[in-house]
């Protein structure tokens, strides 16, 4: 089985982001970068399922600059074969992120690619059902779990009061969510390990995006909070307050 897991790389999510001065990026002094929390499921659940079948390679693959080899690194350290860096300038258009992935996916023909939910810096949850569409495969989203066997995968979601069950036949694209699929932590000899996978450059050409950002702004500050009283005789004034200016009763 030969499974390739698209991964981002991202902001750490504890990192203090600042915007940067022309207002349609951040300010990437001082900024933490790594593997996109949710394509780290996905590369979990890579490894799995390899681990499973006995058999198989992971390929990591990502959309980016050179600065992106770190991402991949990671990836590897946590156990994936190989890992290929598709150079090009990336943008917040997932359409355009699909399309280069799609390009790559149709050379390497993989029967499995995985997929984060939705990368921890854009959280456009497009990427994976666009790519699925271009190449012409069945697709599951926000899967929780899922096994791979004759030809087919079947996957689980959760839904509201249960678990939704879904049969799709290979090749196939999953976006896989938190749930099974809890991420290994690379040992020093993953690490120095990675050092020596191969990791493989190729320069892709990069259609014209189709969104602009036109402007970052920070969210509005919260207001301060309010002391309605204390104790019982404070109830039927919080419950006023609540039904006649935050109109939530």
């Amino acid at each position: 089985m030969e499974i390739l897991v698209c991964v981002k790389r991202v902001p750490d999510t504890e990192t203090r982001i600042r915007i940067g001065d022309g207002g349609r990026s951040i300010d990437p002094s001082g900024v933490k970068y790594v593997l996109s929390p949710y394509d780290e499921f996905a590369v979990e659940a890579a490894l799995r399922t390899k681990e499973g079948l006995g058999e198989g390679e992971v390929t990591v693959t990502t959309f980016g600059d050179d600065a992106s080899q770190e991402t991949l690194r990671s990836a590897l350290a946590m156990g994936a074969n190989r890992a290929v860096l598709l150079e090009g300038a990336a943008t917040m258009d997932g359409l355009t992120t699909a399309k280069v992935l799609a390009t790559e996916i149709e050379e390497m023909d993989p029967p499995l690619v995985l997929l984060g939910m939705k990368a921890a810096d854009a959280d456009q949850q497009q990427v994976g059902p666009m790519l699925a569409t271009l190449l012409g495969r069945p697709c599951a989203t926000a899967v929780a779990e899922f096994e791979v066997a004759d030809g087919k995968v079947v996957c689980r979601r959760e839904v509201e009061g249960g678990t939704e069950v879904l049969e799709l036949d290979l090749p196939a694209v999953i976006t896989v969510t938190k749930g099974a699929y809890e991420p290994r932590y690379a040992s020093l000899k993953g690490i120095m390990a990675a050092k020596r996978k191969p990791l493989e450059k190729k320069p892709v050409d990069v259609p014209e995006s189709a969104l602009v950002v036109e402007a970052l702004e920070p969210p509005p500050e919260k207001a301060a909070g309010r002391i309605v009283g204390e104790g019982p005789d404070a109830v039927a004034e919080l419950v006023r307050l609540l039904r006649e200016e935050a109109r939530v009763l």
